[in-house]
């Protein structure tokens, strides 16, 4: 099963094998991504379907530096070969869009303001160009300013396709923009867009359908990440949990976007079974950052059906031919965790394919 088609959105997948999303920050001062993140990922081609790492929509949504986006001539043409590269062997690829919300500085956003649902910092610290320095109180985005917002996430949509994407995800999951809406802790607003599971899930709906008017339901995915506390976020009320997503859930699934993919810890547990079923399309999920998955795992989430598809970090990271290696029962290459966020083509590039 984990090696037969998939049909998502307009997309014939030749493996249930999803590339993760995975920052690398490997994209320079100007978050143009240039000929060795093309090599990267024209590498890892033979994926069922890559999702970029998260390309920030405006330069006050970026969250690292080294961080790729997507706002600017330049970025766009850089993608462009990025595209180009995946597509000239066989490959599909979706954009990540990810707007960093209070996961970011100043310094990093080139002096614009952070932002948020609500002033609340994230405790502890950033690391920035200058050193590490403590996360900002975020500006608290009003009501006039969301939908300018949605329309950079728009725009960010629009400029994927222009740049040969099959298709864009929007990220709402791991503490973001559109996470900290849905979470009570980082969303204390007392207006339409606080308070209830209803309005706090109602910015990244309308955003959700905002993309898809522009784009077709087709070209849109999302990513979510429910009890997934990280950078702050504290979902831990687990009937909340349920009530903010199943309304999410509930609220776009007659769009019948591409795919609905999930990071959580137990992908075969009740909660992420139920979105499951009140989505009822392309399902992809991603047991997250506490355990590496393995063959035998993606390839049980899939034939008991419990995922239509396995999204893979680390071994798809350190393996440019996971799908052959899994397929033939190869030995794998162990992922560097020292070069992650580092540059050059050092535990990026020079990850070998089997040989033999």
């Amino acid at each position: 099963m984990l090696f037969s088609p998939l049909t998502l959105g307009e997309l014939e997948l030749p493996n249930r094998l999803v590339m993760a999303p995975l920052t690398r920050l490997r994209a320079g001062e100007a978050g143009i991504p240039g000929p060795l993140v093309a090599e990267h990922y024209r590498q890892r081609a033979s994926l069922g379907l890559i999702i970029s790492e998260g390309i920030y929509p405006t330069i006050a949504g970026r969250s690292y530096a080294g961080q790729p986006g997507i706002a600017t001539g330049d970025q766009i043409a850089g993608w462009k070969k990025v595209t180009d590269a995946v597509h000239a062997e066989g490959g599909r690829m979706f954009a990540q869009i990810m707007h960093g919300g209070r996961v970011s500085h100043p310094e990093i956003t080139g002096g614009q303001d952070v932002v948020a649902p609500s002033p609340v910092a994230i405790e502890g610290e950033v690391r920035t160009p200058s050193g590490k320095q403590p996360y900002p109180v975020p500006h608290a985005l009003t009501t006039d300013e969301l939908p300018v917002v949605i329309q950079e996430i728009v725009t960010a949509s629009l400029n994927a396709v222009e740049a040969g994407f099959d298709g864009v995800e929007l990220h709402s999951a791991n503490g973001y923009l559109l996470h900290e809406f849905l979470a009570p802790n980082s969303n204390v607003r007392t207006d339409s867009y606080g308070g209830s599971p209803e309005n706090r899930a109602r910015f990244v709906i309308e955003t959700v359908n905002a993309v898809v008017a522009a784009l077709g339901a087709n070209r849109v995915g999302i990513r979510i990440s429910p009890e997934h506390n990280v950078q702050g976020i504290a979902e831990t009320d687990r009937g909340d949990v349920r009530a903010t997503y199943e309304v999410l859930v509930d609220s776009i699934a007659p769009l019948n976007l591409a795919y609905l993919s999930i990071l959580h810890h137990d992908p075969s547990g009740e909660l992420v079974q139920d979105l499951r079923a009140r989505f009822s399309g392309t399902f992809l999920v991603n047991t997250g950052f506490g355990v590496v998955t393995t063959r035998d795992e993606a390839a049980g989430l899939v034939s008991s059906g419990h995922a239509d598809a396995v999204v893979v970090g680390r071994p798809a990271l350190a393996n440019p031919d996971l799908a052959r290696r899994w397929r033939e029962s190869l030995p794998l290459n162990e992922p560097d965790a020292a070069t992650f966020y580092a540059s050059g083509a050092e535990g990026y590039t020079d990850y070998p394919a089997y040989q033999g």
